[in-house]
């Protein structure tokens, strides 16, 4: 392996590195499904690591069509870019649809009182609250339909990352194709694709770990609405461009 090529490689690896971490959008999301949703350790991992492949793989493929037919650096960036605006959208309407849909379950959530009246003529009263266990029919269905929309969760991420761009890549990429060496893109692929994934699914569980050592009393019914905040901030940050 030559300098050149090495100093890609390391490159690779450092970028992709820094521009997951600097970039909460990488694994705040998958949190705070995690979290709301009571995803287990291994399906976190394993939304985290398909989601990441495919952010990698959507800007790759681009990259290759662009190399192939020799578009110039900088229409492959501005496509990057209109990809980039479509994936903050996406994110901003799912964080939003999914706060709306978190606040009405907190809202059904909420303890109030029964009366109930005995044979004897007594009376008492205690707090209840509409969950999964205490629903009559009509609350079972709609639980069976939230149940079904949050299995649709992990896809309708992996749709949004795979549209979210990976610019630092597509320069990567023009110094070993201007040179025709297939080798070493592949090579600069990997790494960049190790080092992303790699630091997403890092950052992913070691939060989600810690946070199993955080205990507030009386959010979980929130935790829907939580996490539909947290899209939402994320995409519009994206948006905005931090």
């Amino acid at each position: 392996m030559d300098t050149e090529v090495g100093i890609l490689i390391a490159t690779a690896l450092s970028l992709g590195c820094l521009h997951t971490l600097l970039g909460p959008d990488h694994y705040i999301p998958f949190v705070a499904m995690a979290r709301s949703n009571n995803w287990s350790k291994k399906k976190t991992l394993g939304v985290t690591t398909l989601c990441g492949f495919g952010h990698i793989a959507g800007s790759v493929v681009i990259g290759a069509v662009g190399l192939f037919f020799g578009s110039v650096l900088m229409r492959i960036e501005a496509l990057e870019s209109l990809r980039g605006d479509v994936a903050a959208w996406l994110l901003i309407g799912f964080g939003l649809a999914y706060l709306t849909w978190g606040i009405v379950q907190a809202i059904r959530d909420i303890p109030h009182t029964h009366m109930h009246s005995h044979a004897d003529g007594t009376l008492h009263s205690h707090l209840h609250k509409h969950d999964l266990q205490h629903r009559h029919v009509h609350d079972r269905v709609l639980a069976e339909e939230s149940k079904g929309t949050r299995s649709l969760t992990p896809w309708i991420l992996f749709l949004i990352f795979a549209f979210g761009p990976c610019e630092v890549l597509i320069p990567l990429l023009m110094y070993p194709a201007a040179n025709a060496d297939l080798t070493a893109i592949v090579l600069v692929v990997a790494a960049f694709s190790l080092a992303t994934v790699g630091t997403m699914v890092a950052s992913v569980m070691l939060i989600v770990f810690g946070l199993d050592f955080v205990r507030v009393p009386d959010m979980h019914r929130f935790s829907h609405a939580m996490a539909g905040f947290a899209l939402l901030a994320c995409g519009t940050l994206m948006k905005i461009g931090l």
